[in-house]
């Protein structure tokens, strides 16, 4: 079993995507826009402002994966529930990251916090060498974790 987290944006995710490829090491391995989905039967047009965005798009780091989108906005006729719904910031989670060493910890939260903001500074902690959170400045939680040394 695999988890991959799948992060959502609003509008702005082939940005995050490339700033996420810089900090982790990964390559965007795949990227498609809405404006590039075939028509589909029952669904209203498109707005113009929709079509640039990414409806899907994976990084790929190492044997991991993280996946993206970014959200259609809200418009006349489509779904709430299901698409055009518009933009909602995550909440109620943190995408975890463990690395080896203390530096690659302390690298991977620096990337992170830059624009972003702070909660809990990268510091040893009672359970780690090194631990931070930080929402990123695309709005996503992160928590760095460095694996205790045996």
């Amino acid at each position: 079993m695999q988890f991959v987290p799948y992060l959502n944006f609003d509008g702005n995710c082939a940005e995050a995507l490339a700033f996420y490829a810089k900090v982790f090491g990964g390559q965007v391995v795949f990227q498609s826009t809405f404006g590039e989905m075939p028509p589909q039967p029952g669904m209203p047009p498109l707005p113009e402002s929709a079509k640039s965005r990414l409806m899907h798009a994976q990084l790929q780091i190492g044997s991991q994966s993280l996946m993206a989108s970014d959200t259609l906005p809200a418009a006349p006729g489509m779904d709430p529930e299901t698409c055009g719904g518009g933009y909602v910031k995550p909440q109620g989670m943190w995408v975890s990251i463990g690395v080896d060493t203390e530096a690659e910890g302390r690298r991977v939260f620096d990337g992170l916090a830059e624009g972003g903001q702070v909660t809990m500074p990268f510091m040893q902690t009672f359970w780690s060498p090194g631990f931070g959170m930080v929402t990123d400045r695309f709005g996503t939680p992160w928590m760095v974790n460095v694996a205790a040394q045996p």
